[in-house]
C-alpha cells in the first residue's frame, strides 16, 4: 500500500477536496461550499473538519499520508505558510493556514497559489505531460498564470512570478484592477470578453444577434460570445478576434522568454476548445520567434476542473521520505 496525498483547492464557492496515489491518481473527491462569513472566519475549521472526517469515513489513519496541498486565492507566503488578501473569501487580514491546519489535522501541510496549483497538475497528470518546462495560463473571470522551468514554479523574489495576467497586451488600454491600464486581463477573462464586446457593439452598425442582444440590455457571458461566433456572427468573430489577439500575443512573449515544451490554455473561457486554440494559434506563430515557433506547442489543458487539486497534492511530495 503507497502513500497518500491529500489535494484541496480552495475557491470563492466551493472548496474542493482528493485523496491521491503518490503518483497523482485520483481516488477520492468531494466538495463543501465554502462559507466566507465572518471574515471567511470558519474556512480552515471547515477544511479541518472535512479532512479529519473524510480520513475517518473511509477509515484511514494518519500515518498512511504523505501530507496536504493547497491552492488558495491571494498572495501566499510559502515558507510561513500565511495568506493575505484573499479578497474573494474575506480574507483581508493575515491567516495562519499552515500552522492552523497542521495542527488540526496532525498532517504536514504545503500551500501556493490556486494558478500555480492548476498549472502544476497540468504539467504533472495533464496537457503538460510529465514535462519539465510548461507554461500555463488560465482564463476565468480573471486570468492566472503558472510558469514552470525545470520542474519548479517560478515564484520570483516576492511570489509575483508567473502574474501573466498583468502582462501589458495593449499599452494605454482598459484600465485593470490592480492600477494599470492595458493588462491581458481585462482582455482575456471572461469579464474582458464582455467588455470588449460591449465597445464593439457600440460602433458597429451592421446586422449582428450579438449587437442586438447588447443593445436590448441582455445579459451576455464570453460563452454567449463564442457560441455566436461559431454561428458565423459578424460582431461576436471580431470580438473573438481581438481576444485571441491578445492571448496570442501574450503566449508568443511568455515562450519567447521561458521557450517552454508547452504552453497550455485553461479555465473557463478556454471550453471554447479548438475554436479559440486555431485562432491564438495563428497570432501565436505570428509573434513567436522563430525557434519558439517550432518548439513550443500550444495545447488546451485536459484536467478541467481537477487540475487544482492535483497540483496542490503535489505540492505535499515534498514531505516523501
Amino acid at each position: 500500500m503507497g502513500k497518500k496525498l491529500i489535494g484541496v483547492d480552495l475557491g470563492g464557492t466551493t472548496i474542493k477536496f482528493a485523496i491521491l496515489t503518490a503518483e497523482g491518481e485520483i481516488q477520492q473527491k468531494w466538495s463543501i461550499r465554502t462559507n466566507i462569513l465572518d471574515e471567511g472566519s470558519h474556512i480552515v475549521p471547515d477544511i479541518i473538519d472535512s479532512i479529519n472526517h473524510h480520513i475517518d469515513l473511509y477509515k484511514m489513519s494518519r500515518d498512511q499520508f504523505i501530507g496536504i496541498g493547497m491552492g488558495t486565492p491571494g498572495t501566499v507566503n510559502r515558507e510561513k505558510g500565511t495568506v493575505i488578501g484573499a479578497y474573494n473569501l474575506n480574507w483581508k487580514t493575515l491567516q495562519p493556514v499552515k500552522e492552523q491546519i497542521e495542527k488540526g489535522t496532525g498532517l504536514k501541510f504545503a500551500i501556493d497559489n490556486d494558478a500555480n496549483c492548476a498549472g502544476l497538475g497540468e504539467r504533472w497528470k495533464g496537457a503538460g505531460n510529465d514535462g519539465d518546462d510548461v507554461a500555463f495560463i488560465t482564463l476565468g473571470t480573471g486570468v492566472g498564470g503558472g510558469l514552470i522551468a525545470n520542474r519548479h514554479l517560478i515564484h520570483g523574489v516576492n511570489g509575483a512570478g508567473g502574474e501573466v495576467g498583468h502582462m501589458i497586451v495593449q499599452p494605454d488600454g482598459y484600465q485593470c484592477t490592480c492600477g494599470n491600464h492595458g493588462c491581458l486581463e481585462q482582455y482575456a477573462s471572461a469579464t474582458g470578453v464582455v467588455h470588449l464586446a460591449q465597445d464593439l457593439a457600440e460602433e458597429y452598425e451592421g446586422d449582428s444577434k450579438l449587437k442586438a442582444m447588447i443593445d436590448n440590455g441582455d445579459e451576455i457571458t464570453s460563452k454567449i460570445v463564442f457560441d455566436l461566433a461559431k454561428e458565423h456572427d459578424y460582431l461576436a468573430n471580431r470580438v473573438v478576434d481581438k481576444v485571441t489577439y491578445y492571448l496570442g500575443l501574450a503566449s508568443a512573449n511568455i515562450s519567447n522568454t521561458l521557450n517552454p515544451e508547452y504552453m497550455v490554455i485553461g479555465g473557463g473561457v478556454s471550453a471554447a476548445g479548438d475554436f479559440l486554440l486555431e485562432r491564438v494559434q495563428k497570432n501565436f506563430e505570428k509573434f513567436a520567434f522563430p525557434t519558439v515557433r517550432n518548439s513550443t506547442k500550444l495545447k488546451l489543458a485536459e484536467l478541467g476542473n481537477d487540475a487544482g487539486v492535483i497540483g496542490a497534492a503535489s505540492l505535499a511530495t515534498q514531505f516523501e521520505e
